[in-house]
């Protein structure tokens, strides 16, 4: 059974790692600092100096600068997307300044306010930010002391529950905060003039590993100018990347002949069901397909397909909110991959609870579960806290929907939807017996796809044996291939079945 995470491509990665190193040595080097403190000259208009160390992220580089004749509380953080590691720096920058100052301006939570940003600058895309005076973030109150930085962090299992729960009762209240703005649209904020609007992609988290950890080609992915104007179209989306990810990724994704078949059922099924609607009641009132519903009723009522729709975050976890004196979130920060979605989404229960996430976790994703149900008892014991009652959508409170999420395993279906790598172990473990019923207990791992084949079309199945055959021929050679924008095109439409 599939459990954990799939392989990367790498060949990719290892190309990325050297990328990423040499262009690190670049963004350190005393011309590139001096470039930065320009940079803030002439953006800010006033002498500016680099205060020590940098910080390094895993897709940024923090450059802290002091203006001549200000104090300490007036310092600057200039962020820098890394080079190779962060894909569409341009972009991502964009979306990250306007999702930034958006929430600054139309909500309570505290942020860093954007001072200047751009794609171009002699140091490439850049954003300007008011430095946040604190004492770490949330993860340092959360997580084990003393663990090597480089590692995921652990919970800390010695926090008293009462700790733990006010801690994470900070974090709801932001969280609290996010969902409340609404809008008409799938997809990124752009600011023009001080207004903001919905008029880009969703950037995900899941689009950058495709094309930094698998070379998947970016024509594939939907355009920058794209927004969507329903919560299916999203689905439907995502789903296609999911194949997409199965025809580009060269190398490491299959290791046979039977795990290329199951990989392709799985994926031709989940778009199946987006395409036809079906994604997106699952584990609602209005769902009338699933198995489990027969058994399991639920009592949320699903969001309306045409939204509104809510904020939501890939990236969001515990490192995001800034401590403040008293264990109180000073700010929150690091908005990158944020996009207006489905509402959906942001019903889930978080993912971030046991810092590690479910394919990464040593033993299996069944084991996560295990050790995350307790946890999410606490959690939602400080969401109710702050909710204090308070309906959220259809007279309910949030936490209510994030408890029944997990239940009916909404969780893992909007999980597997965002995540390519997860996409197998969630699939297999978590929802195809939720959506069609029990398998034969003696089915092998490798013959899983047999038991689902039926319900694909006959243009699925007969498209399936040529493409495994040209996939294994393909991993023969491991090798990066450069495609033509129109030739992927054209290759992914090959298994688009509508």
């Amino acid at each position: 059974m599939y459990k954990d995470r799939q392989n990367f491509d790498n060949v990719a990665w290892d190309k990325n790692d050297d990328a990423e190193e040499e262009s690190l040595l670049r963004l350190r080097r005393k011309d590139t600092c001096g470039q930065v403190e320009g940079l803030v000259r002439q953006k800010c208009g006033k002498p500016a100096t680099l205060v020590s160390p940098l910080v390094i992220g895993g897709l940024n580089i923090h450059y802290r600068v002091h203006l001549e004749g200000e104090d300490s509380s007036s310092d600057v953080m200039v962020r820098l997307p890394w080079p190779y590691a962060a894909c569409f720096p341009g972009e991502k920058v964009v979306y990250e300044a306007a999702t930034a100052e958006y929430l600054r301006l139309n909500t309570h939570i505290p942020t860093a306010k954007v001072l200047h940003y751009g794609r171009d600058s002699n140091v490439g895309p850049f954003l300007i930010l008011h430095r946040i005076e604190h004492r770490g973030d949330m993860t340092d109150a959360l997580a084990v002391p003393g663990l090597d930085p480089n590692l995921t962090p652990v919970l800390n299992l010695e926090l008293p529950e009462s700790k733990l729960r006010s801690l994470w009762g900070n974090i709801a209240w932001c969280l609290l905060e996010v969902v409340k703005p609404t809008f008409t649209r799938i997809g990124s904020l752009v600011e023009a003039d001080g207004s903001f609007r919905i008029a880009a992609r969703p950037l995900t988290q899941n689009m950058s590993s495709m094309t930094k950890l698998a070379h998947i080609p970016p024509s594939i992915l939907p355009l920058e100018s794209k927004t969507y104007a329903t919560t299916d179209e999203w689905y439907e989306a995502l789903a296609n990347m999911h194949l997409a990810q199965l025809i580009f990724q060269h190398n490491d994704l299959v290791s046979s002949e039977d795990d290329c078949r199951n990989k392709y059922v799985a994926r031709q099924i989940f778009r199946r069901l987006a395409t036809q609607g079906r994604l997106s009641t699952f584990g609602f009132v209005q769902d009338d397909w699933s198995a489990y519903v027969k058994t399991v009723h639920p009592r949320c009522p699903a969001p309306d397909r045409s939204g509104p729709f809510r904020l939501w975050c890939d990236d969001f976890r515990p490192a995001n909110a800034l401590l403040g004196p008293d264990d109180d979130v000073a700010a929150v920060i690091d908005w990158e991959f944020t996009y207006a979605g489905p509402t959906q989404f942001i019903l889930d229960p978080p993912w971030w609870l046991l810092f590690e996430t479910p394919e990464m976790w040593p033993s299996g994703i069944e084991e996560w579960s295990k050790a995350y149900e307790p946890h999410l008892k606490i959690w939602l014991e400080a969401m109710e806290e702050k909710e204090r009652g308070a309906a959220f959508l259809d007279a309910l409170p949030l936490s209510v929907h994030m408890q029944e999420s997990w239940k009916m395993g909404r969780f893992w279906l909007n999980y597997a939807a965002r995540k390519s790598w997860a996409f197998d172990a969630v699939f297999w473990t978590y929802l195809d017996e939720r959506f069609f019923g029990e398998r034969d207990g003696e089915v092998l791992d490798e013959d899983l796809w047999k038991t689902r084949l039926h319900l694909l079309s006959e243009e699925e199945r007969q498209a399936m044996e040529p493409f495994v055959q040209r996939k294994m021929d393909e991993s023969q050679e491991r090798i990066l291939v450069e495609w033509d924008p129109a030739e992927a095109k054209q290759r992914l439409s090959e298994l688009l079945f509508d």
